[in-house]
């Protein structure tokens, strides 16, 4: 089979790992510390934003200041809270869909809003060594929407936009992806698929996904 795209980049949390609840109720409790209401529909559909940029409106509609020391002690402890509540999940079939791609000779890379160590931590070794480069919400100066870190990832390995696939489960990430004028599949799996209409296309599950590469294996022009 030859495929359209020579580098395909996936979001890490609700695509690799189905983490995004644990996300939530970590951000929840950090939050609730400062007397800030963080919902749940704020972290999925900010999923990969810059972490300043997700507690921004929240505090602002809480009428809380939001200082640079702040800024700096929330997610530090929203991590702590997160590694108490986390288990790892990893989404199944995806470490061999990863594989089939690098087989067929597509690079692969990591893009996430998540910080670079709690990928290291997040992942398990053997998933963390497939890809080709992570790109971390610390490696970039404008987080998701901004088309920076799927730019960045393109850059790293040296491919055209025009030639990168994006899989995502997040407006900011689909917004991101579409502006670097990549192409992006996005899966429902924290948000309904209304969300996610920006992307090229939408599937409902990880199953769907692998089942449309499946088909485009026995007829080439699917994409």
């Amino acid at each position: 089979m030859t495929l359209s795209f020579k580098a395909a980049f996936f979001d890490m949390d609700g695509i690799i790992v189905d983490s995004m609840p644990y996300h939530f109720i970590s951000w929840f409790e950090a939050a609730r510390k400062y007397g800030v209401h963080l919902n749940p529909m704020t972290i999925f559909s900010m999923e990969g934003a810059k972490y300043a940029d997700v507690l921004a409106p929240a505090f602002a509609r809480s009428n809380k200041p939001l200082t640079p020391e702040i800024i700096n002690q929330i997610p530090q402890e929203r991590e702590e809270l997160l590694k108490g509540y986390f288990r790892r999940y990893i989404f199944e079939g995806m470490p061999e869909f990863i594989k089939s791609l690098k087989n067929q000779g597509v690079l692969v890379g990591l893009v996430t809003g998540s910080y670079y160590r709690e990928v290291e931590r997040v992942l398990l070794k053997e998933l963390f060594d497939l890809f080709d480069t992570v790109v971390a919400g610390d490696c970039v100066n404008k987080g998701k929407p901004d088309p920076e870190p799927y730019l960045t990832a393109a850059r790293n390995l040296k491919i055209a936009p025009k030639y990168c696939l994006v899989v995502e489960n997040a407006p900011y990430g689909v917004k991101a992806a579409k502006t670097a004028e990549m192409t992006c599949f996005a899966v429902a799996t924290s948000l309904p698929k209304e969300y996610l209409s920006q992307a090229d296309s939408v599937f409902e599950t990880h199953e769907e996904l692998y089942k449309y590469f499946e088909c485009r294996q026995r007829k080439p022009d699917c994409i």
